[in-house]
């Protein structure tokens, strides 16, 4: 979702699309290499099954990325152009900043910040403010409006951080081993990490 997210952005950053909008394409320029060497990491190391389902994955990103540029380049042109992309590289960024509410139900369900990382909600929190501030101050809804979100959802983990870091948790106890689990496998669907550490993540490459 993160490596999408980066794509479009970067996409919709471009000159002929969204006009004095060069660092959002740069920074997620990026963003977009930082997630292809994260992806070939996890190529070279994963097992069989994994490997196929993250080309799976990597497949499905690379056409809807092929398919929102060559609409926009083929068929609009203007304020119609950068409608499209900021349109489309919105919702994913929205879709990327949602991907830890599972996490959060995690929590709420375990009592316990375990398996959501202080770091990691500091700076999807800095990442979203920043960024909705920049699309403020440029008047562009298209950068505003899904970092916006992002800063609250990132506010609301930190909140609760606050709440149960010092609880021992119930991970192991009334059925809650199996949401760990499943929210580890949904972590690692995502990219975020997990207990072993097995996987990293990079919210500074979240951006837009």
């Amino acid at each position: 979702m993160t490596l999408l997210n980066c794509l479009l952005s970067a996409w919709y950053g471009l000159p002929f699309v969204s006009p004095n909008n060069i660092l959002v394409s740069t920074v997620n320029g990026a963003g977009t290499a930082v997630e292809s060497i994260y992806v070939v990491i996890f190529l070279v190391y994963a097992s069989k099954k994994g490997k196929a389902k993250m080309l799976g994955l990597l497949a499905l990103v690379l056409f809807i990325f092929g398919g929102v540029a060559l609409v926009s380049l083929l068929a609009l042109h203007g304020q119609r152009r950068k409608v499209f992309c900021g349109f489309a590289a919105a919702i994913f960024s929205i879709c990327m900043y949602a991907s830890p509410l599972s996490i959060m139900r995690l929590v709420i369900k375990t009592k316990s910040v375990e398996y959501m990382p202080f770091l990691l909600s500091l700076f999807v929190f800095l990442c979203g403010t920043s960024w909705f501030v920049y699309g403020l101050l440029g008047r562009d809804p298209f950068v505003a409006v899904p970092n916006g979100c992002g800063s609250v959802l990132g506010a609301m983990q930190l909140i609760l951080y606050a709440i149960y870091r010092n609880e021992k948790g119930t991970a192991g106890s009334d059925g809650s081993a199996a949401a760990v689990s499943g929210a580890k496998s949904s972590m690692e669907m995502n990219g975020k990490p997990t207990k072993s550490g097995s996987q990293l993540h990079h919210p500074v490459a979240e951006m837009v």
